[in-house]
């Protein structure tokens, strides 16, 4: 799994590119690792507590300080988003269908749980209702210009149109080993430092002033590229934050959404890791202080990044190497949700799934994720309105059959709103 040797020089172009970079890259490393060791205890503590959760219809209400604790957190419960009744027909409907339709893919193979749909009725209906759509509005303005007179000339790019990702759904049974996605990062692997404009998203981080990051600056974002490899399952367009819908109850230890729950903390930890090496033992108490680490530029490693179908994986954190992450002890499952409340994250947000689902019921949920309006994520609607009038798989999706011919496929009569069919392509 050895990283291609030019990520030596990656590494070297990176701090060349940065006053000073080797004195402000130690005194951050050892600032980020004293405040990872008090927030991770927090976290602990806390566990489900530490995450946010508001109702849909108080979204505008909020205070600053709740908003704050928001983006700080990465993650929020939004409830009562669409009513219940409705997301458990949604289930029951997508039930129905993969009943009606057995040739559809899914994982595990044995007993489909995950599937690789994307435009069933009750899919493109969800991700039409204006309840939906207003939630993602709200979350996609949780951005902002660095400078806020610039915000409103920023070409081609509308925070209050919502545009659509078309994405999966699942519906998983109680059991164990549930091994498919450990905690990892969306939406840009290498490309985080090797991109120069995604790169300038984390700039604060590497000039030294890490306590200035700002995770919900656009600047960046907007012409990152986040997959120059063109690796399927890699998402090529800017989600302000990753989510899904619920269509069941869902709790802790029943298979539903961890986190690491403090994205600020989180991006400065993991974009100054590969300029450092250990000097002591992971498992040694010595790990957590700065002072047993040393900056280093000799080697092509960026911990957590692998090489996968021609392309690179990750950010794939694990103890062994985030070590000052105590994962084991943070990744923080986030509270019981009921059908129609949605769950969302940052789309730095270092998140997994938990393995074992030792509920009764079904843990149903379908991802719909926030977009906004900008000129890279609309030339990727348009290429997705193409999938969906012919039936075919998104384009960041793996190729495999399409769904045109499927019983109760969804179509343009089932889109629940004008914002929807805007934010489809549908109409301008």
């Amino acid at each position: 799994m050895t990283l291609p040797p030019r990520f030596v020089d990656l590494k070297k172009q990176i701090a060349a590119q940065y006053p000073d970079f080797e004195q402000n890259a130690v005194r951050s490393w050892g600032e980020v690792l004293e405040e990872m060791n008090k927030v991770t205890k927090v976290v602990k503590v806390e566990g489900v507590d530490y995450i946010p959760q508001v109702n849909f219809a108080d979204l505008e209400k909020l205070s600053k300080e709740e908003i704050e604790r928001i983006k700080r957190r990465g993650t929020v419960v939004i409830r009562d988003v669409v009513p219940d009744e409705q997301a458990v027909k949604w289930k029951e409907e997508l039930k129905e269908f993969v009943k009606a339709n057995p040739t559809v893919e899914g994982l595990p193979e044995d007993d489909k749980q995950f599937f690789q749909l994307y435009w069933t009725k009750p899919q493109v209906q969800a991700r039409s209702h204006p309840n939906l759509l207003a939630a993602t509005v709200w979350l996609n303005k949780l951005y902002s210009a660095r400078d806020s007179s610039k915000a409103a000339t920023l070409e081609g790019v509308d925070l209050n149109v919502p545009l659509t990702y078309a994405d999966r759904f699942r519906i998983r049974k109680p059991g164990l080993g549930w091994n498919f996605h450990p905690p990892h990062i969306d939406g840009g692997t290498i490309e985080r430092w090797e991109d120069t404009h995604f790169r300038r998203c984390f700039e604060e981080i590497l000039n030294g002033n890490w306590r200035n990051h700002n995770p919900f600056e656009l600047e960046g974002r907007l012409d990152a590229r986040s997959s120059l490899y063109g690796r399927p399952n890699q998402s090529s367009i800017f989600r302000t934050f990753q989510g899904w819908l619920a269509m069941s109850e869902t709790a802790p230890t029943q298979g539903t959404l961890r986190v690491f729950p403090d994205v600020l903390l989180s991006n400065a930890y993991l974009i100054l890791r590969p300029f450092f090496t250990p000097l002591v033992p992971i498992d040694s108490e010595d790990i957590y202080d700065g002072k047993n680490w040393k900056f280093d530029l000799s080697t092509p490693d960026f911990p957590g990044i692998y090489p996968r179908d021609g392309g690179f994986y990750g950010p794939r954190p694990t103890p062994d190497l985030h070590p000052n992450m105590r994962l084991e002890e943070t990744m923080t499952s986030v509270p019981k949700v009921n059908p129609g409340d949605a769950v969302f994250w940052h789309c730095d947000v270092v998140h997994a799934v938990e393995p074992d689902h030792i509920g009764e019921g079904d843990s149903a949920v379908m991802y719909i994720p926030a977009v906004p309006l900008t000129p890279q994520n609309q030339a990727y609607v348009d290429r997705q309105k193409a999938s969906f009038l012919e039936g075919e798989r998104p384009p960041d999706f793996p190729k495999g059959p399409g769904e045109a011919d499927y019983v109760g496929k969804g179509t343009i009569d089932d889109v629940l709103s004008e914002a929807g069919k805007r934010a489809m392509g549908l109409v301008m």
